[in-house]
C-alpha cells in the first residue's frame, strides 16, 4: 500500500499540514523540520499527489516559458529551458513550454489564453517577449507573476528575473579584436525586436568609438539569430569592395553562418577572416576552429529566473532582478589582422 501524508507526519513527528507546507514549499518552515519531514518522505518513498497538492495550495504548481517560435531550436533556447527545468525538479514544481510567434498580433491573447487553461501559477519571458509592452500590461492587470530574461528596461515596477551587460560584454570583444590589428570589423546584428541586438550593436559602436575608429554604416548589416541570417549577412559584408577583416555576429548560430559563407568562399579562418560571436553555447567549441564569443551563462540564466519566479509565487514581496557575470571566450577563430587584404578570389587562385 503506498504510503499516505499521514505515515509520514508520522515518522518525522509532525503534523500533516508541516508536510503539506514542506512540500509545497512554504516560507518560514524551519530547516531542521524541512529536514526531517524530506528523510521521512524518502524512507517511505512517498510522493505527493499533484491533484491533492494544487487543490490544497490554491496553485497549479506549473509555470511556463515563453519564446519566439523562430528561436525554438536555438542552442539559447536549449539552455534556457534545461535551467528552468532545474530549478522545477528542486522545487517539485512542473514546466510547460510556450513557443509563440512574435510576429503573430495574437500572441498575448495566446499566451493569456494558456493562463487561464493550464491555471498557470507564473511565466517566464525571454527577448522580444520579455520587452512586449501590451504584454506585460496585460500580465499586471491579471495580477499573474512573471521573470524576465533579458529584458531591456523596467515597465512599470521592478523586474524579477535575471539580466547581463551585454553593451560592456561586447565593447570588450571588439577591443580584443582592435588589439589583434583589426580595423574594418563588421557587425551581423541581431533580429529587430530583440533586446539583445541593441545592447550588442551599440557595444559594437563603443569599441570603435574608444579605439579611435570611424563607424562605417556600410560594415552593419542587419540579421538574426539563425545560422541562416548569418550566412546572408556574410554575403552582403563579403562583397564589399573593401570587405571586413573581423566580423561580429550577434550570437553563435550567426557567427557559425559567417564561417561558412567564409568557407564557401575558400577563405580561411582566421587567417583571412576572424569570426567570433555571443553567447558561448555548446556549438560555439564544437565547430572548427572553435568560435570566439562571449560566455552568457544561458544555462543558469534559466535557472536563476525560475528560482526568482518561484520566490515569488510563495511569497509575493520576494525574487528580484539578478546581473550574471559574463566572460570572454577567446579561441582560434580570430587572429591577427591578415597583413594584405585577401579576397575569395585570390584565396582560390592560391590553392
Amino acid at each position: 500500500m503506498p504510503a499516505r501524508i499521514e505515515d509520514v507526519a508520522r515518522i518525522a513527528g509532525v503534523s500533516m499540514k508541516t508536510v503539506s507546507r514542506v512540500f509545497n514549499n512554504e516560507p518560514n518552515v524551519r530547516e531542521r523540520m524541512r529536514a526531517r519531514v524530506e528523510a521521512a518522505a524518502k524512507e517511505l518513498n512517498y510522493r505527493p499527489n499533484p491533484s491533492a497538492r494544487s487543490l490544497a495550495g490554491n496553485r497549479s504548481y506549473l509555470i511556463s516559458l515563453v519564446y519566439d517560435d523562430p528561436a525554438a531550436g536555438s542552442s539559447y533556447i536549449m539552455e534556457i529551458i534545461v535551467g528552468m527545468l532545474a530549478a522545477c525538479e528542486s522545487s517539485r514544481y512542473s514546466a510547460m513550454l510556450r513557443p509563440l510567434d512574435y510576429a503573430n498580433p495574437g500572441h498575448v491573447a495566446a499566451v493569456e489564453e494558456a493562463i487561464a487553461q493550464h491555471r498557470l501559477d507564473g511565466l517566464i519571458l525571454v527577448p522580444p517577449f520579455a520587452d512586449d509592452i501590451a504584454l506585460l500590461k496585460r500580465l499586471d492587470e491579471l495580477g499573474v507573476r512573471y521573470a524576465t530574461i533579458s529584458a531591456k528596461a523596467n515597465i512599470g515596477h521592478e523586474r524579477i528575473g535575471t539580466i547581463l551587460d551585454e553593451r560592456k560584454a561586447a565593447a570588450q570583444m571588439i577591443d580584443h579584436v582592435v588589439a589583434l590589428g583589426h580595423r574594418r570589423i563588421g557587425h551581423v546584428a541581431g533580429p529587430l525586436p530583440h533586446g539583445g541586438r541593441a545592447w550588442r550593436l551599440a557595444g559594437y559602436r563603443d569599441g570603435l568609438r574608444r579605439a579611435g575608429i570611424a563607424i562605417d554604416e556600410s560594415l552593419i548589416v542587419d540579421g538574426g539569430f539563425s545560422f541562416e541570417s548569418g550566412i546572408a549577412g556574410a554575403k552582403r559584408l563579403l562583397d564589399l569592395a573593401d570587405p571586413p577583416t573581423a566580423i561580429f555576429a550577434a550570437n553563435d548560430d550567426s557567427a557559425c553562418g559567417v564561417m561558412h559563407e567564409a568557407f564557401e568562399r575558400g577563405l580561411r579562418i582566421p587567417d583571412d577572416l576572424s569570426v567570433f560571436g555571443f553567447d558561448d553555447t555548446p556549438t560555439a567549441h564544437q565547430v572548427w576552429p572553435s568560435l570566439t564569443t562571449v560566455r552568457q551563462p544561458c544555462r543558469d540564466m534559466g535557472r536563476i529566473a525560475a528560482e526568482q519566479l518561484l520566490a515569488a509565487i510563495r511569497d509575493p514581496g520576494a525574487g528580484q532582478l539578478v546581473h550574471v557575470p559574463y566572460e570572454l571566450k577567446l579561441r582560434r577563430s580570430t587572429g591577427p589582422a591578415p597583413t594584405r587584404r585577401t579576397t575569395s578570389r585570390t584565396r582560390r587562385a592560391r590553392a
